[in-house]
């Protein structure tokens, strides 16, 4: 069982709703986050520091330590 947590040391679950704590670039994309931009049913990957998020019809994968849960 992994333990994901975000930047607070919440712990996360798939599912969850998390939101942007800074402005991220997204590389290989020109994609800007915002701060504050919230992402809905996150999924966990195998890196307990990675989770995925659905931002259109892409996939991003983002660190957990730039999220909180929302």
């Amino acid at each position: 069982m992994m333990n994901v947590k975000d930047s607070n040391g919440n712990p996360l679950n798939e599912g969850d709703s998390v939101q942007v704590i800074k402005d991220l670039k997204v590389k290989g994309s020109s994609i800007n986050l915002k701060r504050g931009k919230l992402f809905k049913n996150i999924h966990l990957t195998d890196n307990e520091e990675e989770v995925e998020c659905r931002e259109g019809r892409s996939t991003l994968v983002l660190k957990t330590c730039f999220l909180k849960k929302a």
